[in-house]
């Protein structure tokens, strides 16, 4: 059994209360069993050297002291990392690229072992690959700064580091999602996380098997990174409070993260807010439909409990019968299953009773159901009544314009449901102006896609659709790419500052510096003509 303590200072610490991870096919085999043995083992009942091989972790739970401990280490620590040249904190970046190819099976494991199917576990890994790439390295580095000779001037813009980051991932993807925070780190600050109580294993694994030992292997001070297991109310309010904090990543819903972006204004912090995600994906007439339907079937990846899946199809209504059969057909193998078998893709589903309101909605509204809609066992049987599963289920929505009259449409829902929106017949032209203006005002606005070949449909979308933190044509809705980033949105996904998500650029700020020698300063203030010219 792995066990973790909060890591503070460069220490790791322990309390005398612990958190238990039971390992979720254990959990899907085993309901009652399994949660009864976490409760004894979190409350005594049961020796820890009698747990059985299902308990894959025990995390050491912090308190508001130890959150104190950690936001004082990194406010000691930020000044002087911050000073270090560029250069120097980029190899922190370059060393947890290495350390994650040479572990990449074993974060795969803990991926599986916290519930993540492992083909998603493979790509969850495969976007810590790419987000730490020598290309995405580059590419982030000529953002940080940028210099300048200008007679006997050094001119530079650069960014600067804002100081003490706070990072609180969500529930469902903690382990990918923590390691964020390596750009932030890399910009010059200090990083204090969060690892929630209810899923703590993944974040603590990576802070001491990956993060610790790229500090080290880099060099850098391990007291710019500290990670506490706490409650959410408590710490977050704690971060708000105090005068250490920064700036806020935050991850979480988003009528929930955007009030919660106000409150950090109004206390002096910048938030950084990765919130829901309602994509959308349109498919023109000219697509390759067989493509098009693969990438529209990853809708249903991890059920849907993916932000940055596609969540509406809008197909142009002279190819919409072919998609949705071949989008039908690729739906049909994708299945349930405990999280280690490879060809799973599905996970459970908490919310059962609200996706059976969300589809009902949408059903008397006039869509049409082309599949799915029953709650499944782990083995795929039909289970109406406790079905932790839900079948990847696809609706038919007729009309543009009306669509957003439904739920299903307007809102992200976090289900395996894609609706696919069928306008009226409407001439290529104003058919293509509708879609832009319908794609750009989502309110909400991660990833968008386009599938088409006509260059001239490529440009009006690339050209209007101005929404969003990423935009791909022809292309993987969810994969990853080199210098493209991978989070970050606008509208309700990232607030009212929300874009593209460079967690490096993002928690830093612009300065510009002048660095001169024998320069008259009368003649810098009234330069005449020449002057001006050699400018």
């Amino acid at each position: 059994m792995l066990s973790y303590g909060s890591y503070i200072g460069g220490r790791e610490t322990f309390s005398d209360e612990w958190t238990y991870t039971v390992r979720a096919s254990a959990m899907l085999t085993d309901v009652i069993g399994s949660i009864r043995t976490k409760r004894d083992l979190e409350r005594g009942r049961l020796p820890v050297e009698q747990a059985p091989d299902s308990v894959v972790g025990r995390c050491s739970v912090g308190d508001r002291h130890d959150v104190e401990a950690a936001l004082s280490t990194a406010a000691g620590a930020v000044r002087a990392w911050a000073a270090r040249p560029l250069k120097e904190r980029m190899r922190l970046v370059e060393e947890l690229h290495r350390i994650t190819w040479e572990k990449h099976d074993e974060i795969v494991d803990m991926l599986v072992a916290e519930g993540h199917p492992w083909a998603l576990a493979r790509w969850e890994v495969s976007g810590i690959i790419v987000n730490t790439s020598p290309r995405t390295r580059e590419f982030l580095a000529a953002q940080m700064e940028q210099h300048v000779t200008l007679g006997e001037r050094q001119l530079t813009v650069r960014r600067v580091a804002d100081g003490v980051v706070c990072l609180n991932p969500p529930q469902n993807a903690t382990l990918a999602n923590v390691m964020l925070g390596a750009w932030a780190l890399v910009a010059g600050n200090s990083l204090v996380v969060r690892a929630p109580r209810s899923a703590p294993l993944g974040v603590l694994h990576a802070v001491h098997e990956l993060f610790v030992p790229a500090l080290e292997a880099a060099g850098a001070p391990t007291e710019i990174l500290s990670v506490v297991c706490s409650d959410a109310p408590q710490t977050l309010r704690q971060w708000l409070d105090s005068p250490l904090v920064d700036d806020i990543m935050y991850f979480g819903g988003s009528e929930t993260g955007v009030a919660f972006g106000a409150e950090c204004v109004a206390h002096g912090k910048k938030p950084v807010l990765e919130l829901a995600g309602n994509d959308i994906c349109v498919v023109w007439r000219d697509a390759d439909l067989d493509l098009a339907a693969t990438a529209l079937a990853e809708a249903f990846y991890g059920s849907g409990q993916i932000c940055m899946v596609p969540n509406v199809a809008v197909v142009h209504p002279d190819v919409a019968d072919q998609l949705l059969e071949k989008l039908s057909e690729r739906v049909r193998g994708i299945k349930p299953g405990l999280p280690e078998e490879t060809d799973v893709l599905l996970s459970p589903v908490r919310r059962t009773d609200a996706f059976q309101d969300v589809l009902d909605e949408a059903l008397d509204l006039g869509a049409r159901l082309v599949r799915g809609g029953r709650r499944l066992d782990v083995d795929g049987t039909p289970n109406q009544v406790s079905g932790l599963f839900l079948e990847p289920t696809v609706v038919r929505v007729d009309g543009l314009k009306e669509s957003r009259a439904l739920r299903v449409v307007r809102e992200e829902t976090f289900f395996p449901l894609l609706p696919v929106v069928v306008p009226h017949n409407t001439p290529d032209e104003a058919l293509i102006e509708q879609l832009v203006e319908f794609t750009d005002t989502n309110q909400y606005g991660l990833r968008n896609s386009l599938w088409a070949k006509d260059p001239e449909v490529i440009q009006a979308f690339v050209d209007g659709v101005r929404s969003g933190g990423l935009l791909k044509v022809n292309d993987s809705h969810l994969g990853f790419l080199p210098v493209l980033p991978t989070h970050g949105g606008t509208g309700l996904t990232g607030g009212p500052c929300g874009e593209a998500n460079y967690p490096a650029l993002r928690t830093s700020h612009l300065q510009g510096v002048s660095v001169a020698a024998g320069i008259d300063p009368a003649g810098a203030v009234f330069a005449g003509p020449d002057v001006r010219e050699a400018l």
